[in-house]
């Protein structure tokens, strides 16, 4: 198969795989099942529910709109565990219905950051309480407060008329990271076991019934397919077709010829050198034709010629010309002349002896 075939066809795969996966794949949003009962994850409520079911407590999970839980009978608690932290202000239809004598529980709300600590254990009549959360809720009248501490309230309630709403700071209270510590699922079972029926928001969550999907047109793939938006598909099918049209062509515009890199013939003689020097270990020959190089080097900056000086001599020039100090300069002309081979060690220190003295030089 030629290549241009191939790639036709490779780009042709790739777009039939993209807008089926647009078209039908579910999202999969992992916030939004956090607090689900039908979680099993450290943050679902999975095993809180099954404990409730365990002591033998009624309860339901509720998988329509708020609206219709209007139409059970009263009174009723209805337990949401928020996903997203919300407001503390219930909207008309929440108070109207919390005022006829009904109960609504709800954690996850909004309370501010404080300089708590992160994790902390908290005192009540079902054991001590695990909290991992530094929000508070700081204008909650301490008559109110249920759990809570210096920082402000954690779990608190208003009353409403005939009813009441809980509030929790954290959604974790009773999540599934607590199953070893039951007095957390103990709490929140006495907080909703109040002789009501008890129903846990799973619609918030994205669980619904099937009367619910149909009558807000989920119940089938068309519908689904009706309200898919299709830019996204559109600016897709672009960009695979403007690729498709590239790789048919090849190329915009004449090729370019790539330039051979030219060899740097004396840096790979000077690396292969020291390679060969480094392996031989004769430190004493680099010291010898480096040190010289950088004395003549020296010498000319100061005006001295090319004919190498003694030492005492050049330490003389050196101190009168800059300045300096000559102890530097003493330092490695003495170790210069040292017959014996240097350390790695000793050689990179007197290769920086040496550096040190230019920048003094061309200072």
């Amino acid at each position: 198969m030629k290549r241009s075939n191939r790639l036709a066809w490779m780009g042709a795969i790739a777009l039939a795989a993209i807008v089926l996966l647009t078209l039908i794949a579910a999202p999969n949003n992992t916030k939004l099942d956090a607090g689900s009962t039908y979680n099993r994850a450290p943050n679902g409520y999975g095993a809180w529910y099954a404990f409730i079911e365990h002591q033998g407590i009624s309860i339901k999970r509720w998988q329509k709109p708020f609206n219709e839980i209007h139409s059970e009978n009263s009174p009723v608690t209805f337990l949401v565990i928020s996903s997203y932290p919300r407001d503390t202000t219930l909207d008309s239809q929440e108070r109207e219905w919390v005022e006829k004598g009904n109960t609504l529980v709800i954690l996850g709300t909004g309370g501010r950051v404080t300089e708590a600590d992160f994790s902390t254990v908290q005192k009540s009549l079902n054991g001590d309480i695990k909290i991992d959360t530094r929000r508070r809720n700081k204008k909650v009248n301490q008559k109110q407060i249920d759990l809570g501490d210096r920082f402000g309230a954690i779990v608190w309630q208003e009353k409403y008329k005939q009813g009441k709403v809980i509030f929790s700071t954290t959604p974790y209270l009773a999540a599934n990271a607590y199953q070893d510590n039951l007095s957390n699922f103990r709490y929140l079972a006495d907080i909703v076991k109040n002789g009501n029926t008890i129903f846990v928001d799973e619609y918030i969550h994205g669980y619904k019934d099937a009367d619910v999907r149909q009558k807000e047109s989920e119940g089938d793939l068309s519908s689904f397919f009706a309200k898919t938006p299709l830019f996204p598909i559109f600016i897709q099918v672009g960009i695979l077709l403007l690729m498709l049209i590239w790789a048919q062509n090849r190329r915009f515009g004449k090729p370019l010829t790539l330039d051979t890199p030219v060899p740097d013939n004396s840096k790979a003689y000077i690396q292969a050198l020291a390679l060969v020097l480094q392996k031989a270990d004769t430190t004493d020959f680099v010291t010898e034709m480096v040190g010289k190089q950088e004395q003549l080097h020296l010498q000319k900056a100061l005006g001295l010629g090319q004919i190498p000086l003694e030492h005492q001599a050049l330490l003389n020039f050196w101190i009168e010309k800059t300045g300096a100090s000559g102890a530097e300069l003493d330092a490695v002309l003495k170790l210069q002349s040292r017959k014996q081979p240097m350390s790695e060690q000793e050689l990179l220190s007197w290769l920086g002896k040496w550096r040190t003295i230019r920048l003094i030089r061309n200072s």
